[in-house]
């Protein structure tokens, strides 16, 4: 079960169609790589994003729980409306790694702008973020690979961080886009894939991907520009960084060893992010 198949047929994590070990592509549902390197008997059971969906959701929870119980009774409740029923307090988001102009800039925690994806500040924001992960991860895994598709939601959501968090620390404030003294969600890397769908449409003429993407992008922005307290440039800047991203792992390639090891890299530098954060902050905290 654990050894690696070099030769013989495999059958597709997708489809579940059966491939030659080294085909480059599924002829059934042409998913790239389908026999994962001969290691598809043993990832196969984590479905097409390998699992990363579902760690996402898994890891945010335990976070979001965990900011709960940090904050005692410093807890949000529903007084302060439907999007503050809780809320964590903002030492609690701050310890476990929340991004913005305060902590990148402010404080040199540079590394929040992976962690801060992972946090959420209340019920409903880790509900509604969670619901859109779950949608658009296996679409971009099914186009891009598992591999890229952690690539593209990693870096995507460093990047609208950190253009949220050099907005608010260094620009004047802009109509509708305003950075964040302190941020943090998962809305940065859903932008991400969003700019990665966008991008998949233009470069392989699939209009139907492209344009409900981008559809799907301008709702959620110009919903975001009309609610307060929502970080309009950490959603640009995922967009953005989505897309080029995108641009560079070119989804008519197919998708290589090396992008699941650097997928794996960037699931550890995240961790690793938010340990910083956590070590860093108790010195902070502590008299």
């Amino acid at each position: 079960m654990f050894k690696r198949q070099t030769t013989g047929s495999v059958v597709c994590a997708s489809c579940g169609s059966l491939v030659g070990v080294r085909d480059e592509k599924c002829f059934s549902c042409g998913r790239r790589n389908p026999g994962l390197w001969g290691f598809a008997p043993l990832l196969r059971s984590l479905g097409n994003d390998l699992g990363f969906v579902t760690l996402v959701l898994w890891g945010s929870g335990a976070l979001y729980v965990a900011s709960l119980l940090l904050s005692g009774r410093d807890i949000g409740l529903a007084g302060g409306g439907l999007l503050s029923i809780l809320s964590p307090s903002m030492p609690s988001m701050f310890l476990l790694g929340a991004s913005g102009a305060l902590p990148v800039f402010g404080l040199g925690r540079w590394w929040t702008v992976l962690s801060a994806s992972w946090l959420h500040g209340s019920l409903l924001h880790i509900v509604f973020n969670m619901m859109w992960v779950r949608d658009l991860g296996p679409a971009v895994a099914d186009v891009y690979g598992a591999g890229r598709m952690v690539i593209i939601y990693t870096l995507a959501g460093a990047c609208g961080f950190l253009l949220s968090s050099f907005d608010g620390a260094f620009l004047p404030p802009l109509p509708l886009l305003r950075g964040a003294p302190f941020t943090i969600g998962a809305s940065a890397s859903i932008f991400g894939l969003l700019g990665a769908l966008v991008y998949y449409g233009r470069r392989t003429g699939s209009q139907m991907i492209g344009a409900t993407a981008m559809r799907y992008a301008v709702i959620l922005f110009v919903m975001g520009a009309l609610m307060s307290g929502v970080d309009n440039f950490a959603h640009a800047g995922g967009f953005a960084g989505g897309f080029l991203i995108a641009t560079m792992l070119d989804p008519l390639r197919p998708e290589r060893i090396d992008h699941i090891i650097l997928a794996v890299v960037c699931l550890a530098a995240t961790a690793l992010s938010i340990i910083a954060s956590v070590v860093t902050g108790v010195r902070l905290f502590l008299p």
